[in-house]
């Protein structure tokens, strides 16, 4: 193959995330999920500049389990937001790490996350901690620590609780670390819980179970786990919107 050829093909292969040729997974049924009220992310929003998101997590959220990278759920989370706001220019960053947990992700955070000097951080958190039996009191403060340093940078933040899957459901006290995620976001000023667990279970509800959204090690997401999760949270961050809840609220 021809150099130019291989450049057009290239491009080509760039492009089709962007329009969607390459999208595969089927869609999951739509579920309520509680608007995420977010007022510096807002405020971006209304500006229609650009909106900068970074995702810090670990495997779940660099992507382990997707057939390509743009599949991981920070970059179908941003092909999302973009179609929903056409206005601003909005940028997902994927700062997940596989095997990281709490205090490795404090550790990079002020590198990862605060130097990008981001409107909103997704901290997703307590997957590995669940599987090693972190000890409890040090999850909670790791994650006490993080969350003050990100909103002392006046930083959004979200907190995205664990998946249901075999491999975590098989510790004991897995829940523990939801609840803490759970008892930060309503004790902390400007954090907010997205429950990726509560999703799950409606979806199962409606007829998706939770094998169907993971890959076959029993843990991390496939393509359609993946697409799912982003177009929950996007559904949220956008109903979360001041236009958008004055809308739904008449």
């Amino acid at each position: 193959m021809t150099g130019w050829r291989l450049r057009v093909v290239g491009l080509l292969a760039a492009l089709l995330p962007a329009c969607g040729m390459a999208e595969t997974a089927p869609a999951c049924p739509p579920v309520a999920v509680a608007p995420i009220v977010a007022p510096v992310f807002a405020a971006a929003v209304a500006r229609g500049g650009e909106v900068r998101i970074v995702a810090l997590g670990s495997s779940s959220t660099a992507g382990a389990g997707a057939s390509l990278p743009w599949r991981a759920y920070p970059g179908r989370l941003e092909a999302r937001l973009r179609a929903a706001l056409p206005g601003p220019a909005v940028t997902v960053m994927n700062r997940g790490a596989g095997g990281e947990d709490a205090a490795h992700m404090l550790g990079r955070m002020e590198r990862d996350a605060i130097a990008e000097r981001p409107d909103l951080v997704i901290w997703q958190v307590g997957a590995n901690a669940a599987l090693r039996g972190m000890d409890r009191e040090s999850f909670r403060r790791f994650l006490r620590e993080g969350l003050v340093r990100l909103r002392t940078a006046g930083i959004d933040v979200v907190l995205m609780d664990n998946q249901r899957a075999p491999r975590i459901a098989a510790r004991p006290g897995h829940r523990d670390y939801d609840a803490m995620l759970a008892e930060a976001a309503a004790g902390v000023p400007g954090v907010t819980l997205f429950s990726r667990g509560a999703v799950m279970d409606a979806w199962a509800a409606a007829g998706v179970p939770n094998d169907a959204l993971l890959i076959s090690d029993g843990l991390h997401h496939n393509d359609r786990g993946y697409a799912c999760i982003a177009e929950a949270l996007s559904a949220a961050l956008v109903a979360g919107l001041p236009a958008r809840r004055m809308e739904a609220g008449r």
